[in-house]
């Protein structure tokens, strides 16, 4: 079976229907039905059953719970304190915790997203006055917001939305209609379904964030409106890792494609990771959550810094059984984006090549390589695939091994009509995706040649 016969055989079922905390598959609403809020304090992301979990964590006292209440209970400078301080309480029940986290809301804290989670996961310890005090600031940043429709600010005036919506009139509820009737069925929704670039891999975990938020507390799942995109996505997300593990001061990590040089943001790498968490968190029975599960089970992986262990803690699930990633096709092939990743195999070792925004990229022992396809000759051979330039593309002879599962060219026409002439074969034609790739399933075991020219 071809590299894309693989891939539509594992990507393309109908999305698992992810179960809410009461055990129902979520609904979804009419157009206009309201965006209402009907779950009580704590709403955002410690659902009954998932605190309960936190809880035996603590109980049982593993290792991620042990990394996690060490930096709290020892008072260690931490990156996003109130976020930590306030899951600690939720956990632990320790009040000191809670109010110290109160005590950054009140105060010096400014950023919207651990304002939310304060003000809903410490609502016992608020006095009367405080609790006004901190529903001023949640309006006032949500004001302050209002114009910024990048991901990670939309994610927090929803969080802000959902903590408030019983105890400010009108606001809360016309956030998260603007959320996801105007912003997100509106226009991310129909920009996803087009082709168009609209979530960067870094913004992956406010958005998985977001979709916690709504789902767990409105029961709308904001998946069922771009199916195709979300269902590729944990993959893609997988594929897109370079091989090699990069050595961190507390773990290592993996390192996502980027297109800008230079050393990578270990932050950034940390919320990488805990995407994939919370991708497995939000739908544990699809297929593809079951092979992230599988690729994040590895503890020389586990974010133990002051960073990432309160997300490590938050969102892990050591009981949720995975499957062996190194089953994920080693081709993945978005057409609908025209992003290509490719290994030749999952070793840490392997040779991967990444065709992603425009930009082509070698990784191989250790080290990233640009390639320019314009100046770019000889094909590339990995052990999956041939990749060969679009420069290239007129006239081509090439030999696959039996293990190569395809001819992949790239730089081409962007949506364009193509014609394949294949020795012995008939012409047939193809047309390439909106980045210009285009994927030929080859005869193997024999030198082949291959013309492509576009159709008149």
């Amino acid at each position: 079976m071809g590299a894309t016969a693989i891939l539509l055989v594992l990507l393309m079922p109908a999305l698992s229907r992810s179960q809410t905390a009461a055990g129902a598959a979520p609904a979804r609403a009419a157009p206009d039905d309201p965006v209402a809020v009907f779950t009580d304090h704590p709403r955002l992301f410690l659902r009954p059953a998932h605190l309960r979990m936190l809880r035996r964590e603590r109980e049982r006292a593993t290792a991620r719970w042990q990394q996690f209440g060490a930096f709290v209970s020892q008072d260690a400078p931490l990156p996003e304190s109130a976020f930590a301080q306030a899951l600690y309480y939720q956990v632990s029940g320790d009040p000191a915790s809670g109010r110290r986290a109160v005590t950054w809301a009140l105060g010096p804290g400014t950023d919207l997203r651990q304002l939310a989670l304060v003000f809903d996961w410490c609502q016992e310890l608020l006095t009367e006055s405080q609790r006004s005090r901190l529903i001023a600031r949640l309006q006032q940043g949500m004001a302050q917001t209002a114009g910024d429709d990048s991901i990670p600010a939309v994610r927090s005036r929803a969080l802000a939305a959902v903590a408030l919506f019983d105890h400010v009139p009108q606001a809360p509820n016309r956030e998260l209609e603007r959320v996801v009737r105007g912003w997100w069925e509106g226009k991310m929704a129909p920009a996803l379904a087009s082709g168009r670039e609209v979530v960067p891999r870094d913004d992956a975990y406010p958005l998985w964030e977001l979709l916690h938020a709504i789902r767990d507390n409105t029961n709308l799942d904001l998946r069922e409106s771009a199916r195709k995109f979300f269902k590729e996505f944990p993959i893609e997300h997988l594929a897109s890792y370079y091989p090699a593990a990069f050595p961190g001061e507390d773990n290592d990590f993996r390192i996502g494609a980027m297109a800008e040089s230079g050393e990578p943001d270990l932050e950034r790498a940390a919320l990488s990771r805990a995407a994939e968490l919370a991708m497995v968190a939000y739908d544990n029975n699809a297929e593809e959550s079951q092979y992230l599960q599988g690729w994040l089970m590895h503890d020389h992986f586990m974010l133990r810094g002051p960073f990432g262990a309160p997300y490590e803690f938050l969102w892990a699930n050591p009981y949720q059984p995975g499957l062996s990633f190194t089953h994920v096709p080693l081709i993945y092939h978005s057409d609908t984006f025209g992003r290509l990743f490719v290994r030749s195999n999952w070793d840490d070792s392997a040779d991967w090549f990444g065709y992603f925004d425009g930009t082509a990229q070698l990784f191989r022992e250790g080290h990233r390589l640009s390639v320019n396809l314009k100046a770019a000759a000889a094909p590339l051979s990995l052990e999956s695939a041939v990749i060969a330039w679009g420069s290239a593309a007129p006239k081509l002879r090439l030999h696959l091994e039996d293990t190569q599962e395809a001819l992949i060219l790239v730089g081409l026409a962007p949506a364009r009509t193509y014609q394949v002439e294949v020795d012995d074969e008939e012409v047939f034609e193809e047309t390439s995706d909106p980045g210009g790739i285009l994927v030929l399933d080859l005869p193997r075991g024999k030198d082949v040649g291959v013309r492509v020219n576009m159709a008149p």
